[in-house]
Order: C-alpha cells, then structure tokens, then sequence
C-alpha cells in the first residue's frame, strides 16, 4: 500500500491496518502554476515522471518552460521528502504486486496520475486507485490510469478535497513519520 503524503498518509494508515498491509510513502508533487500555485498544472513523481494537466495548457506555448522553476523547486521538495520519510530504507518492492494507491481525495487527477505511472514504472503488476471523494469526471479519467479505482463519494458539486472534512489540517513531517511508524 502506498500513500501520497501529507494528506493520504492517515488515509491510507486506517486501510493498512484493516487489510494487514505493508504501507510506504510515494512521493508526487503538485506543480502549480506560477501565478495560481493551488491550480495543478501537472505533477512529478520519482523515476522522472512528468504530468501536464491538459486544462492548464490552454493559452500558453510551452506549458513544460513556463513550469521549469516550478518543476525544479518541487524536484528538490521530492528528494527532501524521500529522505526524510524512508530514513535510508528503499521503497517498498512493487515487481508483480497489486499495489493500491491512496489519497485524501482526487481534484485535477494529476498527481494521482504522476503516481499510478510511477508504480507502473516500479513493476506493479496492477495499480489500484482508492480515494474518499474525487469529482465523477476526474474518477472516470483516472481509469485510464489504474487497473481499478475505488471511491466512496462522487459528488456533482466538488469544488476541493477539503470541502469533505470536517477537519482538513495540514499535516507536518512529524506527524507522517509518527503514521508510518505505527504502520511498517
């Protein structure tokens, strides 16, 4: 089982436990736009994954240039996160493994995205997606992406993962390192 930290962390901890599953960390990093960072106009993951949000490349050139500080920026963010979250132990071994991919919720897709490729990248024989709430659109996209995807709420409404807690707090390297430990 994999989380994208922050938010997926305790996400994926309560999964872990109810299925008696390994739990690691896969780093993504939203790329947000210069002048809107909330906005994801793509995202990295490990292996040198890239993923451009094909909404985000309307009225520019060269989407991938306009993004290149960004994308450098959260390169070293990645790297940082990788090393303060394993703590010198290699990422989980996917090779011919169902790996289930969590999150807090899905928006854009993209770092979802970024992250069901770089499983696939790691060898996982099937990549499950699964999420609390993620817009329909955004749910029926990501089947493009991984073998199945499994979410409890669609709403037609959604405006932001958070909008879906009734507490959203953003969650500090302390407190994914205290998750992790009670689920390795």
């Amino acid at each position: 089982m994999l989380a994208l930290p922050r938010g997926g962390v305790p996400v994926a901890a309560e999964v872990a436990r109810a299925l008696a599953a390994p739990l690691d960390v896969l780093i993504v990093r939203k790329l947000g736009m210069p002048w809107q960072p909330e906005f994801a106009a793509g995202a990295i993951a490990p292996g040198g994954v890239l993923v451009l949000n094909p909404a985000a490349r309307s009225g520019t050139d060269s989407l991938e240039a306009l993004l290149e500080p960004v994308i450098a920026s959260e390169r070293r963010e990645l790297a940082r996160r990788e090393q303060v979250y394993r703590r010198g132990r290699p990422p989980l071994d996917l090779k011919e493994r169902t790996t289930i991919i969590v999150d807090d919720g899905i928006a854009t897709g993209a770092t979802m995205e970024a992250a069901a490729m770089a499983a696939r990248a790691m060898g996982a024989k099937e990549v499950v997606v699964a999420v609390p709430v993620a817009p329909p659109d955004t749910v029926r996209r990501m089947g493009a992406h991984a073998d199945r995807v499994v979410c409890a709420r669609q709403p037609a409404g959604f405006m932001a993962v958070g909008q879906f807690y009734l507490e959203f707090p953003q969650l500090s390297d302390a407190e994914v390192l205290d998750q992790l430990g009670a689920n390795r």
